[in-house]
């Protein structure tokens, strides 16, 4: 039975890389069935995509997302860092699929701001080439990391996140969560927005602040590298969805029926390459662009 909340936002999957956890991405997936799906930037990492690492795991994720498209559901694309190259096709839309650099709604009166984040980041901004070479940097510590992690589990002991440990024991990479934080906090209660949610930093957060006078709430849908966490929305509310193995095992597998096969599944016998997957979604947006004649 799958869970039917109305709204999910996920952002820094990055596909394409040693680090996504694609496998558990697409368990959670199949499990429910939103109205909307909002993908938060960096949703394909385009900076560290490789032709000779895109797993099938990766592939149905994204075979995945446009099923769930074709049965009703809104698809936003907010366009991240990492996939910048799609900011030059902002504002597409095919079928329920939408391609943006920020969304804005109204839930309940209340106004919302969503977008990626980066342009926080002065890094970005004005060093893209540190921003890469950091990112290179940051996928062989994951890497690294799930070697390590598999040692560890060989031997009964719990994982651990490198990355996050360095974020928390590097005094500059705490104050530069907290000041991305508070600036985006600032930033909403200027433009009047109730709530704010961005990705980008990789640490799921739920925080309500007066800023300027106005009550502002700053959402952050976490990542699926590190924390493997979702934002929900449902019944009028938000939580953080965090990820958990054991809620996608079998207490005995003998008891197991086997799944039918999707659609996607049957897709992957035949599938075509990912340059010519991304040749037809970038042809498709460069013809929906251009003016007729």
């Amino acid at each position: 039975m799958k869970r039917e909340p109305d709204i999910v936002i996920l952002s820094d999957v990055h596909l394409g890389t040693y680090g996504c956890h694609a496998r558990e991405l697409l368990n959670y997936l199949k499990s429910i069935k939103p109205e909307m799906l909002i993908l938060n930037g960096d949703f394909i990492d385009m900076w560290q995509f490789r032709k000779r690492y895109f797993p099938k795991e990766h592939i149905q994720v994204i075979q995945r997302i446009l099923k769930m498209a074709a049965n009703g559901a809104k698809v936003y694309y907010i366009t991240g860092n990492h996939d910048d190259i799609l900011r030059r096709y902002s504002d597409f839309s095919s079928g329920n699929i939408h391609l943006r650099d920020k969304l804005i709604l109204n839930l309940k009166g209340q106004n919302y701001w969503i977008f990626h984040g980066d342009i926080f980041d002065l890094f970005i901004r004005y060093s893209p080439l540190l921003s890469r070479l950091g990112g290179q940097g940051y996928d062989w510590l994951i890497r690294l990391n799930r070697f390590i992690n598999k040692i560890r589990v060989a031997f009964g002991l719990p994982r651990m996140s490198f990355a996050k440990k360095v974020k928390h024991s590097v005094k500059e990479a705490v104050k530069f969560i907290s000041d991305f934080e508070d600036t985006a906090l600032k930033l909403a209660a200027e433009e009047d927005y109730d709530y704010v949610i961005c990705g980008h930093i990789h640490r799921p957060q739920m925080r309500v602040e007066e800023a300027g006078g106005k009550t502002v709430t700053y959402l952050n849908s976490g990542d699926w590298v590190e924390n493997l966490t979702a934002l929900e929305y449902q019944w009028g509310r938000w939580s953080i969805y965090e990820y958990d193995e054991a809620d996608y095992q079998y207490v005995n597998s003998r008891l197991a029926v086997r799944e039918v096969q999707d659609e996607e599944d049957e897709v992957m016998q035949s599938r075509p390459s990912i340059e010519e997957v991304y040749l037809e979604i970038l042809g498709k947006a460069e013809s929906g662009r251009r003016p007729a004649s």
